[in-house]
């Protein structure tokens, strides 16, 4: 508790900052220079999967971001900008969230609020990506049990949306994938070869 974790993240040196979250890695992804820096593993993970089912090229599509964290939200709109969608960045003090969410084709949920993100806040065929990490009690599990869920009422929310992502075993697994892919990438511009795209 006596350290200081963001001073010891700026002591790293920005080329071997495979965790993206440098003020020069983040800076980078501000202006727009993905060629050269590192970008932060869950929203680079998050946008794989916006990619996966969305394709390259976002252009036309309404990206909602709640949540406006440094480690997570700002990021992830910066990176939906940089793919041509329209990003409306969405929190706590938003006036009617859930009509601001409903207006997204893209809805990523960062807040940490258990299922806070329902059914009726999703659009029909929206792609929801779901970020939360929430532990809930669990008394069907036993006494003083509990169980991960994310911000997004997933059962419910999956009826509405056209690809939601779960927790446990959503977007976790991806920020470790691209924790690896920023490890290789950094290897190879430190080696002074072209670093795969991932």
């Amino acid at each position: 508790k006596h350290l200081n974790s963001d001073a010891i993240i700026q002591s790293i040196r920005p080329d071997k900052d495979v965790d993206g979250l440098h003020v020069v890695n983040a800076g980078k992804l501000a202006t727009g220079d993905l060629a050269t820096g590192l970008i932060s593993c869950t929203p680079a993970g998050a946008m794989l999967l916006v990619r996966s089912i969305r394709g390259e090229d976002l252009s036309g599509l309404n990206a909602v971001v709640i949540g406006r964290s440094n480690l997570f939200g700002k990021p992830m709109a910066q990176l939906l900008l940089n793919a041509n969608a329209t990003v409306t960045m969405a929190h706590s003090r938003t006036k009617d969230l859930a009509a601001v969410a409903r207006g997204a084709d893209i809805l990523v949920a960062a807040v940490g609020r258990p299922e806070m993100v329902r059914a009726a806040w999703v659009k029909p065929g929206a792609t929801v990506i779901d970020v939360g990490i929430n532990r809930i009690d669990a008394p069907e599990r036993g006494e003083g049990k509990s169980r991960l869920v994310g911000d997004v009422a997933f059962a419910e929310a999956s009826e509405v949306a056209r690809a939601i992502t779960p927790v446990p075993g959503g977007v976790g697994p991806m920020t470790i994938a691209m924790l690896m892919a920023n490890t290789v990438i950094a290897a190879h511009r430190v080696a002074g070869r072209k670093p795969p795209r991932f």
